[in-house]
């Protein structure tokens, strides 16, 4: 039970890592890699369907919440929705691969939903690239 405990553990962590919330899934898979309990495509696999998962939530948040940009609840604020529109505009949606990013992936995804991103697109990317970075800290450790 206690690792089935941990995969869930690992999934939220990477889950709330992934949305506008601060946290990191980083320690706890590679705590669990160091362990050694679970197979590596295990971790590998529950970390980024709960840090992709997560990323679809922002993007929903940009696709159907945007009209509430001017709220004090809404977890983007507009200086940095300009910001990153701007990045997002200028990269396209090839900056998707970078969502695994501190400080730029969050609003990456939420951006990428004010502009329609295409889902399935945004799922293969953001896939690619969160994929790969558990994949490296696996590797690496």
């Amino acid at each position: 039970m206690d690792n089935i405990l941990e995969l869930v553990v690992l999934f939220l962590s990477s889950f709330i890592a992934a949305t506008v919330f601060p946290a990191q899934s980083e320690l706890v898979l590679l705590s669990l890699n160091v362990a050694g309990e679970h197979s590596k495509f295990l971790l590998l696999t529950v970390a980024t369907i709960g840090n992709v998962l997560g990323s679809l939530v922002n993007w929903f948040l940009g696709y159907y919440l945007i009209k509430f940009k001017d709220k004090k609840w809404f977890p983007v604020k507009e200086d940095k929705i300009d910001k990153y529109s701007k990045y997002y505009q200028k990269w396209g949606v090839v900056s998707l691969l970078l969502a695994w990013m501190p400080i730029i992936g969050d609003p990456l995804t939420v951006i990428a939903g004010i502009f329609r991103t295409n889902i399935w697109l945004f799922l293969i990317l953001v896939t690619i690239g969160k994929m790969s970075r558990y994949a490296i800290i696996i590797m690496l450790y």
